[in-house]
């Protein structure tokens, strides 16, 4: 099952590679990572996506607990929450597939950020589901010249918060 950690981290060199390292250790896979500093300048926020029983992933949780550079974490799976991921895609278009990639773009409510003579830079924010489908989508109506992916970005709803304790 893919799980996403939330983690807030020291902002100190070394941090995110200690990190790293613990998943690369234990032999586990990081699918997708982004970090980000926070509103407070000594902390960043390091979300992660990795797969994994749930007895994995609850050992994962306390390895990175242990973690001198760890302040706080929260498995986002469990919780209700708010994840998106941003898309950066290059496509070449000519003719009728223009027209075909302009709609697609408009019915994912997606944004062309630069149009050429023969290519699209399209940006799309949503969840990793709606991206895969998108790009999935492109691939059947124009040719994918680059793909960009932000990794996931997580937050809890409601009044809940990942914060130093």
């Amino acid at each position: 099952m893919r799980h996403t950690i939330s983690v807030l981290l020291q902002n100190e060199a070394g941090a995110l590679s200690r990190v790293a390292g613990l998943f690369s250790a234990r032999g586990y896979n990081i699918e997708s990572l982004s970090v980000a500093p926070t509103n407070d300048v000594t902390v960043s926020r390091l979300t992660l996506v990795t797969t994994g029983t749930d007895a994995v992933i609850g050992q994962i949780n306390k390895q990175l607990s242990k973690l001198v550079d760890v302040v706080a974490l929260v498995d986002l799976t469990v919780e209700e929450r708010f994840a998106r991921e941003l898309l950066l895609l290059k496509v070449s278009a000519e003719g009728e597939q223009r027209d075909a990639v302009r709609d697609l773009v408009t019915e994912a409510h997606a944004r062309i950020l630069e149009d050429t003579d023969t290519t699209y830079t399209v940006q799309l924010a949503g969840t990793s589901d709606e991206v895969d489908t998108f790009v999935l989508g492109m691939q059947t109506i124009a040719e994918i010249v680059e793909v960009v992916r932000s990794g996931v970005a997580a937050i809890e709803r409601g009044k809940q918060c990942l914060a130093i304790d």
